[in-house]
């Protein structure tokens, strides 16, 4: 097979990723939640950019921006998302759109290889407004119901007036034509640092971990915090303190090498520093690739919540929110990958799962889908001071571009 990684252009690369932090730079990251101003911006930043690649540019109804290819031959969609967490960092979406920008540019133009690259960049993946709101409503998942009762998280602001003030309102959603394409190739930033402690410079995503939320209640006794004796009181905040604590105790009995748990959020009712809380609430989430552990946690989890409630002083529910499956990614395209990294990146690979979620679960769905990522400098992610090595940027492209073009040549 010939080879044509020596056609990527790293610093192109380089610079289109500069050109994307400058639009809603905040420190050395970027502050570009879902359809603010800077997110709008990039959207058109991009659209403007994929007639280079020989693709027709469109943004959709949802804010999903595809290139659309008319060259023959198979069709390989790539690509990520533009929006940011608050105050994040820079690469985070941005990395995986550029590298699929590049390899329409590569790809597409030369005759010599073979079908085309078509580029997206999915909205809201981030979920300001919802759960992977751009790539599902493409998979035909999210309805116009759906729509009008999406709020912003931080501000209360509506779905439908965010996409009316970024003219977006009475645009089509696009959705897959089925069959259109042989695959979905994202990459993505590791956001942990296994690459880095490894001195690799290529993951090959196995699996992404399926994401289980709930709420647990704790309802006890509202009263006076300085007239009611220690004896007596129904404190929910103490209570929720402790299972806290005795999550921590019984998780690592009954998990998987790999699963994780976080309370992202604790709120105290009243919340006041002279009244005992008489209801208090945790936001918990627990993330696994094998649901067979999940349901082992979560049974363990309503138990513990029973034996809590049976101890007499406050009552403890368990309310699931959200369940997102895991998915396992291609088989054929973790081979293209690590054979894209034996030819340019000297095999300095390794197969490995994603513990956070990407829009490639949801792809995944509809078609063969597969992930590469590329080295964290001490695995931050979320955070303005996330980055990578500008020299594993480029290696990274260089792999992406290369495992296209396997995958396009079959």
């Amino acid at each position: 097979m010939p080879d044509h990684h020596l056609s990527v252009d790293g610093a192109r690369v380089l610079a289109d990723l500069n050109a994307l932090r400058a639009i809603g730079a905040y420190k050395t990251g970027v502050h570009k939640p879902t359809f603010s101003e800077p997110h709008v911006q990039s959207l058109h930043w991009l659209a403007a950019r994929l007639p280079e690649a020989g693709l027709t540019a469109t943004i959709d109804g949802i804010g999903n921006v595809l290139g659309i290819s008319s060259k023959a031959g198979p069709k390989l969609l790539a690509g990520s998302h533009l929006e940011s967490q608050n105050y994040a960092g820079w690469l985070d979406g941005p990395l995986g759109v550029i590298y699929a920008l590049e390899a329409a540019r590569v790809i597409n133009p030369n005759p010599d290889l073979n079908g085309a690259v078509e580029v997206a960049a999915w909205c809201d993946e981030e979920g300001h407004f919802g759960s992977f709101l751009g790539s599902r409503s493409f998979v035909g998942d999210v309805t116009e119901a759906d729509i009008d009762a999406a709020r912003d998280r931080s501000s209360g602001r509506a779905l439908r007036d965010a996409l009316r003030d970024a003219g977006l309102a009475g645009r089509p959603r696009i959705t897959a034509e089925p069959a259109r394409h042989i695959g979905y190739l994202e990459a993505h930033i590791e956001q942990g640092q296994t690459l880095e402690d490894g001195r690799l410079a290529i993951g090959v995503v196995t699996s992404i971990v399926g994401i289980w939320q709930y709420r647990i209640d704790f309802t006890g006794e509202q009263n006076h915090a300085g007239t009611t004796r220690m004896a007596v009181r129904k404190d929910a905040g103490l209570a929720l303190a402790r299972f806290c604590v005795a999550i921590d105790e019984r998780f690592p009995a009954m998990c998987g090498p790999r699963t994780v748990w976080t309370t992202g959020r604790i709120t105290l009712d009243p919340g006041a520093p002279s009244i005992i809380p008489g209801h208090a609430e945790m936001l918990f989430q627990i993330r696994d690739d094998d649901p067979s552990v999940i349901a082992r946690l979560e049974e363990l989890l309503r138990g513990m919540a029973d034996e809590a409630t049976a101890q007499g002083r406050c009552r403890v529910t368990v309310e699931r929110l959200r369940v997102g499956a895991p998915a396992m990614m291609d088989g054929k395209i973790q081979e293209a990958i690590e054979a894209a990294s034996a030819a340019v990146a000297g095999g300095r690979s390794l197969r490995m799962p994603s513990g956070a979620g990407h829009d490639a679960q949801v792809l995944a769905t509809i078609m063969p889908a597969g992930m590469l990522f590329v080295p964290s400098i001490g695995g931050v992610s979320h955070h303005w001071t996330e980055n990578t090595a500008d020299a594993d940027i480029v290696t990274g492209a260089q792999v992406y571009v290369d495992a296209c073009r396997r995958l396009l040549a079959g």
